[in-house]
């Protein structure tokens, strides 16, 4: 709960400062020490849970709250406090574990959001506290002891920690004869806290350092180190982390003195984890052991002005140099010897621990003389070259190597942040930051080397802030393109921002940057943070500068289009087109030239990442070029380099993305002259590929080829290959079948006409309902049946006939009644929305071209159309929420169509008009039909609209049936309330009566009295209308009587007969809920003799428990204690089908004598 923090949001103050003072005084007011209930626990739980929801809110501006720390926190420390003292004077008084882990627990939320450093200013710090935070905590059965306090030991430690800063002699607690003796209580109330995994171990290990930093005290941290070493032989990590804190702090902020006397225990106790594998594998081990080795080395140097290194400009530009320093002194032997430990931990696997070693080699090399931290820099550097001696390419390395460069870039940074690159070593750190800053390694599924990209762009960051700018001129154009490239074209958003951010340090510190200001401008942080942006937009942008035009061309062609995500690579190909556009006549041929290395690569990725870059290419040509002839030369001269591809690794199964690449470079290049060459194509194979493609199993490479037979057909005749590719894919695999429906909606047949009829002939023949259908073929065909409509709409008159343009729309209709399903569950509703897309599409386009189609009322008649829409809003109040909300979407689209512009147009406007604007205005936000509880409230009233009642009704039935809550409900209610408010007559206001609706549903049952699926929805629909009483107002009603009654014989016929359970058991709950309605009480009493009597147990069993619920529930006008005596003491379940019988029989006595 205390999790469920609002995103997003920034404050000015601490806006809920009396809100949250309010309930933290009601917390602090309740009484420690007596138990609350178990109601007034759980409110109690409920306010702490809101005390940390807020304070969680202003985590990220925790600052806010430092005006009123004081005031809130005193009174938390002080009731803890008070607390304490008691529980000391009355140790058998333990008081509420509940009420006290609260008060700990909120005193730790402070902590955990303003840091324990800010909060234990607060605490209480008086001399005379020492003996009541020590007593506590030793106390044997006090709450400090149970387990699940660890929030209030945390803080009490850190209590402790606070009052052992305080200057006073520790003796003086001391009995004359046990001096020493608090001391070491102390020690030995921390010491068991450090082998615990929470928070105590934080706090004992605080403790610990500051007690042990006393100078009364400082005499026992030999002891300690003694028995840290013996701990350590235990291999118990959680100990060897909390001794390991301990150490970090003393040797951080302890006096020189002692640090410096116990360094061979402290590297003793790093060497010992080094020897134990156990400990040496846990990352958090070897952090703090990194942490603990750096600061010894540190401790034991001289403590040197590091500003003396630093360096800086002035607001006028100008650069100072660090002063000169005299730093010839004899490093120690223990410094050397941990800076090895440090090289080889900065190859560490994990990033925390390489991380730490970074640091700790920057802040040593920081007081080295200045010939020794150069060595140092050196080496680091030579850590780039390990795994790169063996390498022929970046993109060779073992996987091992990210590790190793990830390490040597951060502690490059780290020593860059300090000035401690000399001007010699630029160049060298330069080079191997350009291969860092594109290093990524495709890994299985993913790739590795973000973490040394961001790492690089920090180190370029550093030396922006600490180089002499004279020292960067020769680099500086090198820098300003690989940063660009990396900040517009690297995978990871971080990456991108991390090198814009360093690109924009170098603008502001250095100006060596070419165009840096209007650059940056186009490169800045939220330009490269959304891919698309970056790619599409800003690289454009910055190639237009001509010193960086060039590069990211390169960039594009020989890392973007090779990068292992497909993604990259159809991007990469998008901002290559862009870029090519700005000089095509110079930056085409060079893109060329490259782009053909890489379709001779025997990598699939570079020759896909070719391949896209060519068809981006030629797509550019078609935008751009207006002279025909110019435009057919460039599209030929980049058609002919897919004979550079192997005709194998082309067809070959496995390279689908190759192929699919291949087809749609056809598709944007392939040109007249040359299909007419024919086998003297400069491309002989074109054919064969595209061929192959429309027969693979790939949907992606299908599409590729149905575009590549699109862009022929546009420019001669294909009808003999639409016919050979008919008769050769309709009897063949489902996967071919699939491929053919996809490319009869795509040929161009307004160009070339003779293979229309023949298409449609196929297309209405595989739609067609079938035993054993393929959903995925039958789905594609009804995709292309608009698709052939809207590409012959200029000449629809021509080519179709009113006969065949009906039959496809009738098709459309018919397919929204495909249910099929299979072991992927519901494969019809794919057909049923493509149809409702496809329906819409279709009526679209008739209507708004009415008055360029000739005969339009035969073309596209009127009845037909409404037909069509009553189907859409069957699938529009049906159960699957995808369909019904692109069913409303296509709805609403047809409702704001305006009327053809024919004889006679009001013939196509939607009925009930006032209900429809009144239900879905157009004000409105957009319509969310795909949720219940917005849809269902409206589409019970599209019932007042007579043309499209049974649709509605029908859909809404199967809706109702559903097993989705989300949709169940919300129906049900709606329902109810709707027909609880409609009139039991007709009146001028509203035609439709609660009796009309009644009879509708037994008609819609009627219809298919056979058929469970229609039956069962239409009793589950009238018994949530009788237990929502919304159809009580009938009683009074004759017609509404003999409607009831027609409903009671319908579902009590050949109860017997019956095997389906469901229908049974639905059944048996509308006869009993018709005892309730005094015209139909006899009538029933012998149809409930039949369930109680039924030869399935389960029936006489449900039959029994819902009469007696019933009965209870309902007056029905007669005493039936009898009866549910009866019902109650009878196993209906158990007993025989003759007991059943006479036992269903006295129930029925009792009934008729009883009224």
């Amino acid at each position: 709960m205390a999790d469920d923090v609002p995103e997003g949001k920034l404050f000015a103050t601490f806006e809920r400062h009396g809100e949250f003072l309010n309930a933290q005084q009601l917390l602090l007011s309740l009484d420690l020490y007596e138990e609350p209930s178990l109601d007034a626990d759980k409110k109690e739980f409920f306010l702490s849970q809101r005390l940390f929801v807020i304070l969680a809110e202003y985590q990220e501006q925790s600052y806010l709250l430092d005006p009123f720390l004081e005031q809130l926190i005193a009174p938390v420390v002080e009731l803890l406090k008070f607390y304490a003292k008691k529980s000391i004077q009355n140790p058998d008084e333990k008081g509420s574990s509940a009420r006290v882990e609260r008060v700990a627990s909120l005193l730790y939320n402070y902590i955990k959001c303003r840091g324990y450093k800010t909060i234990i200013r607060f605490f209480p710090h008086e001399i005379a506290d020492l003996s009541i935070a020590l007593d506590f905590m030793l106390l044997p059965n006090g709450l400090a002891q149970d387990g699940s306090q660890w929030a209030l030991r945390y803080v009490v430690l850190l209590w402790l920690s606070l009052i052992c800063m305080l200057p006073f002699d520790l003796v003086q607690f001391d009995e004359a004869d046990q001096k020493g003796r608090t001391a070491s209580l102390i020690e030995s109330v921390a010491k068991s806290q450090l082998g615990k995994a929470g928070l105590e171990r934080v706090g004992a290990a605080l403790l610990l350092s500051r007690l042990f930093m006393r100078k009364d005290t400082g005499s026992g941290f030999n002891g300690f180190l003694t028995w840290s070493l013996d701990s350590v032989k235990d291999t118990d990590p959680i100990t060897s982390i909390g001794i390991l804190q301990v150490l970090c702090e003393i040797v951080k902020s302890g006096p020189q003195e002692q640090i410096q006397t116990e360094v061979s225990q402290l590297l003793a106790v790093a060497h010992m984890i080094d020897q134990s594998p156990t400990l040496n594998s846990n990352t958090v081990v070897r952090k703090f052991k990194t942490k603990l080795v750096s600061r010894v080395a540190l401790r034991i140097l001289p403590n040197r002005q590091s500003a003396s290194r630093r360096t800086g400009r002035t607001l006028t530009g100008d650069y100072i140099a660090g002063a000169a320093i005299e730093d010839d002194f004899d490093v120690p032997e223990e410094v050397e010897s941990v800076l090895e430990q440090l090289f080889t931990t900065l190859q560490d696997k994990d990033t925390i621990v390489r991380w730490s070693a970074a640091k700790g080699v920057a802040s040593i090399a920081e007081r080295l003389p200045t010939d020794f931290a150069n060595q140092v820099f050196e080496t680091v550097m030579s850590l780039f070259a390990i795994h790169s001696i063996a390498a022929a390419s970046l993109y060779d390395l073992p996987a091992i190597a990210e590790s190793t460069w990830h390490g040597a870039a951060l502690a490059c940074a780290e020593m860059a942040r300090r000035n401690l690159v000399s001007t010699e070593s630029l160049p060298v750190l330069i080079e191997w930051l350009s291969k860092a800053l594109y290093f990524d390694l495709r890994k299985g599924a993913h790739s590795i080397g973000s973490n040394v990209r961001d790492a690089a762009s920090y180190v370029l960051w550093a030396l922006a802030r600490t180089q002499n700018p004279l020292a960067l001129i020769p680099h500086a154009d090198t820098l300003a393109r690989k940063l660009v490239a990396v900040a517009l074209y690297d995978r990871e958003i971080h990456i991108r921002r991390a090198a814009s951010a360093a690109f924009q340090e170098h603008v502001g510190r250095t100006g060596l940057f070419p165009h840096g200001i209007d650059v940056l401008g186009k490169t800045d942080f939220y330009a490269v943070s959304i891919r698309k942006n970056a790619f599409l937009v800003a690289a454009p942008q910055v190639a237009e500068h001509a010193e960086y035009q060039q590069f990211l061309l390169d960039h594009v062609v020989d890392v973007v289009l090779r990068h292992w995500d497909i993604a990259m690579r159809e991007l990469g190909s998008q901002s290559l087109r862009h870029i090519c556009l700005l000089d095509p006549d110079s930056l085409v041929p060079k893109a060329t030239f490259k782009i053909e290395r890489l379709l001779q690569s025997l990598d699939s990725t570079d020759v896909h990442g070719g391949l896209l870059g060519l068809n981006e290419i030629a797509m550019g040509f078609l935008e751009i070029t207006i002279n025909h002839d110019l435009l057919e030369d460039r599209l030929r001269n980049i058609f002919k380099y897919i004979n550079v591809v192997s005709e194998d690794v082309l067809m070959k199964p496995r390279n689908e993305l190759v192929t699919a690449a291949t087809c749609r470079l056809i598709a944007s290049t392939i040109t007249l002259t040359e299909i007419r060459l024919e086998q003297q194509s400069t491309v002989s194979n074109w054919r064969t590929i595209v061929d192959f493609s429309l027969k693979h199993r790939s949907k992606s490479v299908q599409e590729a080829g149905a575009d590549a037979i699109a862009a022929v057909s546009k420019l001669v005749d294909c009808s003999s290959v639409i016919s050979r590719l008919i008769q050769e894919l309709q009897t063949g695999s489902p996967v071919n079948q699939e491929s053919l429906a996809r490319l009869l909606g795509v040929i161009d047949y307004n160009s070339h006409p003779a293979s229309l009829k023949q298409a449609i002939n196929w297309l209405l023949e595989s739609v067609k309902p079938s035993a054993r259908p393929n959903i995925e073929a039958r789905r594609l065909s009804f995709v292309s049946i608009p698709r052939i409509l809207s590409t012959i709409l200029p000449q629809l008159n021509s080519f179709l006939t009113s006969v065949e343009v009906n039959a496809l729309f009738n098709a459309l209709v018919e397919g929204l009644n495909d249910y099929t399903l299979d072991e992927r569950g519901d494969v019809g509703s794919w057909v049923r929305l493509v149809c409702v897309q496809g329906l819409s599409s279709f009526s679209s386009i008739m209507i708004t071209n009415a008055n360029s189609i000739g005969d339009f009322c035969e073309y596209f008649p009127a009845n037909k159309y409404h037909i069509a829409i009553a189907g859409i809003l069957k699938q529009g109040v049906e159960r699957l929420d995808n369909v019904r909300q692109e069913a409303g979407v296509c709805f609403m689209h047809l409702l704001d169509l305006p009327d053809p512009e024919v004889s006679q147009g009001h013939l196509w406007r939607l009925p009930g008009q006032p209900i429809l604007r009144e239900i879905f205005p157009k004000e409105e936000e957009p319509p969310q039909w795909n949720d219940g509880t917005w849809l269902f409230p409206r589409a019970v009233r599209l019932l007042e609209i007579p043309e499209y009642r049974t649709a509605v009704i029908t859909g809404l039935l199967l809706s109702l049936n559903s097993k989705t809550d989300s949709t169940q409900r919300p129906l049900a209610t709606s329902l109810v309330k709707y027909v609880r408010q409609l009139p039991t007559t007709a009146d001028r206001s509203n035609a439709y009566t609660v009796v009309t609706f009644v009879d509708n549903m037994i008609y819609h049952a009627k219809s298919r009295i056979t058929s469970n699926a229609v039956v069962i929805p239409v009793f589950q629909a009238f018994n949530v209308l009788f237990e929502g009483d919304a159809l009580r107002q009938l009683e009074d009603e004759p017609s509404g009587m003999k409607s009831l009654g027609e409903l009671l014989s319908i579902s009590s016929r050949g109860v017997a007969r019956l095997k389906n359970v469901q229908r049974i058991h639905e059944a048996m709950k509308i006869v009993i809920n018709l005892l309730s309605f005094g015209g139909l009480f006899k009538a029933c009493i012998p149809q409930i003799s039949n369930f109680l009597a039924h030869p399935f147990p389960r029936i006489r069993a449900d039959t029994a428990e819902y009469l007696y619920l019933v009965l209870q529930g309902v007056d029905i006008g007669i005493e039936t204690d009898d009866i549910e005596s009866v019902l109650l003491e009878t196993e209906w379940s158990s007993i025989d089908d003759e007991t059943a019988k006479q036992a269903s029989q006295q129930v029925t006595q009792l009934f008729i004598s009883s009224s």
